[in-house]
């Protein structure tokens, strides 16, 4: 959701604004503040960006345009896969959708349909209250991107007094997670992809804040009636959604709860990965073993004293 260019050419001009000291966020504007972090981890995901941009405006200019190019193509690719395989993910099991939706228009989408608007109504409304519906559906009811739908919420359950209670564990974000991230088989444990998902192709064994945010919003998108995803899409708003999922997320107020959350989320996408870093299963064979040398160890150095 950002112009790579400019996150380059910002982020260069900041280092030498600071003389390569560090730079406080607390001195930057909140948009500033994200895009430095940005910044930093691309730094940190291509080897020697910085020297090759500072040395060589061209290079600057090649470089971000590349970026920018996979950024845009890869972001096109999961809008199209999710477009046909969400409704299959939201008809009923061994039924068909009423009235049905096509897997290649999205007209009918959105508010105008009563199962996408049943996902995409914002929490704190009742979808099921006709005037709710139509007001929606006829745009007398105006939703904003930071106004988060109730398909963030698990089994879309919204509580006012709670209002973390269930979010972002709403199972059509796992099956979206794991249909652009691991491979669109691994969505019902059907083990037959041919070739490795994108996060075995690049090393990623945790699900992130800006994953999770990513693809809320290619679901919320893929949901909704608009036919193109547009930064500047009034109807969807949809960069304003994913900068008001990430801050929150990123929120340093929210860590306690957002760490739960990222660890819930590891454990349904990445779960042979949680075991490998959990400690070993106390009682067994191998803890036995453990215990064993390092009793043998402690008596080893108490007879050397």
């Amino acid at each position: 959701m950002c112009n790579v260019r400019s996150l380059i050419t910002n982020g260069v001009l900041r280092l030498q604004e600071s003389d390569g000291g560090d730079i406080l966020e607390e001195s930057l504007t909140p948009e500033a503040r994200i895009e430095h972090r940005i910044f930093q981890k691309l730094l940190d995901m291509v080897p020697n960006l910085l020297d090759r941009v500072v040395e060589s405006e061209a290079e600057l200019v090649v470089i971000a345009e590349s970026i920018q190019k996979g950024v845009s193509g890869a972001r096109s690719d999961d809008t199209k896969s999710l477009k046909g395989v969400v409704v299959d993910w939201i008809a009923p099991r061994d039924g068909v959708l009423q009235p049905p939706i096509s897997r290649n228009v999205k007209t009918n989408r959105g508010f105008h349909h009563p199962v996408t608007g049943s996902f995409l109504c914002p929490a704190g409304y009742d979808w099921n209250d006709s005037s709710v519906r139509e007001g929606l559906k006829n745009n007398e009811i105006t939703v904003a991107g930071d106004q988060w739908p109730l398909l963030i919420y698990a089994d879309c359950m919204y509580d006012r007094k709670e209002p973390w209670e269930g979010l972002f564990r709403n199972k059509l974000l796992i099956w979206a997670f794991k249909h652009i991230f691991t491979s669109p088989s691994s969505v019902d444990l059907n083990a037959k992809a041919t070739r490795s998902g994108n996060a075995r192709i690049h090393g990623m064994t945790q699900v992130t804040t800006a994953s999770l945010a990513y693809v809320a919003t290619q679901l919320r998108f893929a949901l909704s009636s608009a036919s193109v995803f547009c930064r500047s899409d009034t109807l969807t708003d949809s960069e304003r959604f994913y900068v008001s999922a990430l801050e929150f997320l990123d929120d340093p107020e929210e860590r306690a709860e957002v760490d739960d959350l990222l660890n819930w989320w590891n454990c349904q996408v990445f779960p042979s990965h949680v075991k490998r870093t959990q400690g070993v299963t106390k009682g067994g064979a191998l803890a036995s073993l453990r215990d064993r040398r390092q009793a043998l160890a402690a008596r080893t150095n108490l007879s050397d004293s």
